[in-house]
């Protein structure tokens, strides 16, 4: 079985994404931390694990104040933010989570992990961040 890579910082993102603004906060301290030459793991779980889903597709809904506009979806936001990265950032998702929300078809770049594997993403970090609810 593979190891756990190595990194400086775990972002756990736990809970409803919607409820602040922490995965803005997540995406931006994890594209600090891989500019700076850092290594950066992404866990979520809880509703968390819908950020990445494949359904969601590239673009939101349309915004009906600026309905000529497209917006990236989290999905493709996250997707851009890997491929920018290249092998600096890597994104988990719990497995138990998705199934038990119907999410279980993620974007390509996305590693789907079940959850009693969390503990090992803990020890290769550095530092752990959590983020929401655990």
């Amino acid at each position: 079985m593979a190891r756990v890579p190595e990194a400086d910082l775990l972002l756990a993102i736990m809970g409803a994404p919607h409820a602040s603004d922490m995965v803005a906060s997540a995406l931006r301290v994890a594209e600090a931390v891989v500019g700076q030459g850092g290594r950066v793991q992404v866990w979520t779980c809880g509703y968390a694990t819908m950020l990445t889903q494949s359904s969601l597709g590239d673009t939101k809904p349309r915004n009906v104040v600026d309905w000529s506009r497209d917006y990236p979806s989290t999905a493709k936001t996250i997707g851009d933010l890997l491929g920018r990265c290249g092998g600096g950032l890597t994104w988990y998702t719990c497995r138990f989570c998705g199934e038990e929300r119907g999410v279980t078809t993620h974007i390509p770049e996305v590693k789907v992990r079940p959850p009693f594997k969390f503990g090992e993403h803990v020890a290769a970090a550095g530092k752990t961040l959590f983020l929401g609810v655990i």
